[in-house]
């Protein structure tokens, strides 16, 4: 086994832990652990929400979510001789769980709400059973399916002038005090902040930004196919790199689209990391850049659900989130046809391996999405006859 360089006591709370992670964005936050390029290591990573949400069914718990708590993050970790400006490339070795249960969930319209809030603005839960490969849910009778585990949020701490740059690009959107918001300002409450204390903890909080967003460092991109044997090419915006990661999934769909969309879970992974030395500027990088691994479920048959950029009698203009908004909606009001729920439906496009896709993006006015589901995953044939 990969030594361990980050440990988590599964249960407890980030502050707790034998070495505290963090669950905000900032270049000061102080390295947990300390690697060397070349070298293969394993990290330990708590349940994103902090060990908030239990096993049991009971939808009250995603209700009532303190999410100023997520993401718990295991690290940073320092990469020795990565500077600014380098690529910090990340293997992928291995993903493991910590349990054999998973979650997944639809967050309640006014503590986050998800992608189609308005149309499920209330809090459910699903429990997964995990047994190797595949996960089944008494709360969704009738469906199995083999996941792609994979980290819901990996990245390297930014600079301080890309984080002034993100607080600075964000706060209009902040300041419109939407409801949902649409997104999140620096929060003191509830931030843990490594080994930070007093004056300096208090600092950090007031300027450090919240986990809930991908940028450009990566962060909480979501990318199911991010699984074993991926390499990562990240942008180094600090000295030492600082890697971060956790939000570890069992299964997701593209989109994540309940927002609490996968099925969480705690775990660990086996990571190896290595240098390119003035690698952004050769490749004129800017986000990072993703190599999957070859490992995803091989389901053969799909139906794929359309969905164009019409809602409400209202047509827009080549909006690729209305499309997608249409197909989620096609697809769970096709499957309510054969004894699902609406809410059974919505979380399944969540957690299972669906297919996200653009099919055309330049035919005015009509972006046209698709969603595409595994046929296999069901127990009844759920094509048209």
């Amino acid at each position: 086994m990969a030594e361990v360089v980050f440990e988590i006591e599964p249960g407890k709370p980030l502050w707790e832990q034998p070495v505290p992670g963090h669950n905000r964005w900032h270049p000061d936050i102080p390295a947990a652990a300390t690697v060397k390029p070349g070298s293969e290591f394993r990290v330990q990573c708590a349940e994103w929400t902090d060990y908030q949400i239990t096993s049991s069914p009971n939808a009250d718990e995603i209700r009532d979510v303190n999410l100023n708590r997520g993401h718990s993050l295991s690290g940073p970790i320092a990469v020795e001789g990565a500077e600014p400006g380098d690529i910090l490339v990340v293997d992928i070795l291995d993903i493991g769980t910590e349990s054999d249960w998973g979650y997944t969930g639809i967050f309640a319209k006014g503590n986050g709400g998800g992608f189609l809030t308005d149309y499920f603005p209330d809090a459910h839960k699903a429990v997964w059973d995990l047994s190797g490969i595949y996960a089944t849910s008494k709360q969704i009778p009738g469906v199995r399916f083999a996941g792609i585990t994979h980290p819901g949020l990996i990245g390297c701490a930014p600079s301080h002038e890309l984080l002034a740059e993100w607080n600075r690009r964000e706060a209009p959107l902040v300041a419109q005090n939407a409801d949902p918001p649409l997104a999140l300002p620096p929060l003191e409450e509830d931030a843990v902040l490594g080994t930070l204390s007093g004056k300096e903890k208090d600092r950090v909080a007031k300027e450090a930004c919240r986990t809930i967003p991908p940028r450009e460092h990566g962060g909480n991109c979501d990318i199911k196919n991010i699984s074993r044997g991926t390499r990562i090419y990240f942008p180094v915006y600090v000295n030492d790199a600082l890697l971060s990661m956790g939000d570890l999934h069992f299964s997701q769909g593209d989109g994540e689209i309940t927002f609490c969309g996968a099925i969480e879970m705690d775990g660990w992974m086996d990571l190896g990391v290595d240098l390119i030395k003035g690698g952004v500027e050769k490749y004129a990088m800017v986000n990072p850049i993703f190599n999957p691994g070859p490992v995803e479920p091989r389901y053969e048959n799909h139906l794929v659900f359309q969905g164009i950029c019409v809602e409400n009698g209202t047509n827009y203009y080549l909006d690729a989130t209305v499309a997608f908004r249409r197909a989620a909606m096609n697809a769970i009001e096709y499957l309510q046809r054969f004894g699902f729920t609406g809410e059974q439906a919505y979380l399944l496009l969540g957690a299972a391996p669906i297919e996200g896709r653009i099919g055309g993006i330049v035919d005015i006015p009509n972006c046209c999405c698709t969603i595409s589901i595994p046929t296999a995953i069901f127990d009844q044939n759920i094509l048209p006859t």
